[in-house]
């Protein structure tokens, strides 16, 4: 009954699975960006615009933790159903408007943000072969970029056409599409397979502690997440206070980075897939968003325009492309018969990262500059990256 663990479906049965699990992740993006797209519209502040943020991440970190256990019973494509419901209802929450609604929101929705990437690696690696597993992964997380840009076109339009309730509504709407193909799914990927024994709280962190490959990997995602976050939330404040850039043309550096950000989940799947070299790949990816982030932090004024925009490409082609080739790599070295439960406890660490690095920012902008928090922004990222690069050593290099 476990369709996220059988080993006997051949490739042909990729394409829909890959399809289905993409659409899941831009769901949750969708729903994740939808307050902020029509806060103008809806009158929410940035304060609870943050409240909504948090509570999603908290509730997204216990609930990715602990998510494999129930991945592993009921299936990847019956957990991407809940994920959905969990949107629906979220969204119906969030079109109330009140500020105790749009908290219910954020904390239903971490119910969906937490399980989908466990769910997804636990069912896309048992389809795609190890050479392939890189490139493929990363075509999945395309789905965040995905739901962003459909949200940005869509969302503001139906806002101002019929108000911020219908954005919502097309939202929970899309969730409610989905489910039915996660369900029509479902069966295709059915197995027979006896789930295994449940882990209790040790065994689920010496998933991560046991193999010294994987905790790197679990620490190195922790200044990664913070610095995609950073990059996606203040960039643009960063570019109007201390760049010397107008509204305008900050908003175009966050567009390049975005746009640097999608190439780079599919371009740096293909890299590591072709050199078979996915740990390599996330160094680089690494040492790129460290340069970046410190390049801009330290001296960015002095860029000018053209080569704000182009570092700003480059800073979204490091700091927003490298989860794929990451979460391809959990799924490389778990155990085979505990991908889901593996990849959700390693991704505890990433979403601690998230959670964290409003604060930090926050703490050092006040202590002194958006460009001094870049910095040591760049600073950890380094740290994570020579974390990979110590415990990343076997018998491919990789």
């Amino acid at each position: 009954m476990v369709d996220a663990n059988a080993p006997l479906r051949p490739a042909p049965a990729l394409l829909p699975a890959l399809g289905a699990m993409t659409w899941l992740q831009a769901l949750v993006a969708l729903a994740l960006f939808a307050p902020g797209v029509v806060a103008p519209r809806a009158h929410i502040e940035v304060w609870q615009l943050s409240m909504f943020s948090c509570a999603v991440f908290a509730v997204g970190i216990p609930a990715s933790f602990w998510g494999g256990g129930f991945i592993a019973r009921m299936g990847s494509l019956r957990i991407a159903s809940l994920c959905a419901a969990a949107i629906v209802v979220s969204m119906a929450l969030a079109s109330l408007g009140s500020t105790a609604a749009l908290l219910a929101a954020g904390l239903c929705l971490g119910l969906a943000f937490g399980p989908e990437t466990p769910a997804s690696a636990a069912l896309l690696s048992r389809l795609v072969t190890a050479e392939r597993r890189a490139f493929v992964f990363s075509v999945r997380q395309t789905g965040n970029q995905i739901g962003a840009v459909c949200g940005s076109l869509a969302l503001p339009a139906i806002a101002i056409a019929f108000g911020p309730a219908w954005c919502y509504a097309a939202a929970a709407a899309s969730a409610l599409v989905a489910i039915l193909l996660f369900e029509g799914l479902r069966p295709i990927y059915a197995g027979k397979i006896v789930p295994p024994p449940e882990l209790n709280l040790r065994a689920r962190l010496a998933l991560v502690t046991a193999d010294k490959r994987i905790a790197m990997l679990a620490l190195a995602s922790m200044p990664f997440s913070a610095m995609q976050v950073s990059l996606n939330t203040v960039f643009v404040t960063l570019g109007t206070s201390e760049l010397g850039l107008s509204h305008v043309e900050a908003g175009i550096a966050l567009a390049c980075a975005q746009g640097g950000g999608l190439v780079g989940r599919l371009g740096w799947g293909f890299v590591a897939m072709r050199l078979n070299a996915p740990r390599m790949v996330l160094v680089v990816i690494g040492l790129g968003m460290a340069f970046c982030a410190a390049l801009l932090g330290l001296d960015g004024a002095s860029l000018g325009p053209s080569g704000q925009f182009a570092i700003a490409a480059l800073f979204g082609l490091t700091a927003s492309g490298w989860n794929g080739v990451f979460v391809a790599e959990i799924a490389r070295l778990a155990p085979q018969d505990r991908i889901g439960e593996t990849t959700g406890a390693v991704l505890t660490a990433s979403y601690a990262g998230l959670l964290a690095a409003p604060a930090l920012v926050s703490i050092l902008d006040g202590a002194a500059s958006l460009g001094a928090a870049f910095f040591a922004l760049a600073c950890l990222a380094l740290c994570g990256t020579v974390a990979l690069i110590w415990g990343g050593h076997d018998k491919t290099g990789t």
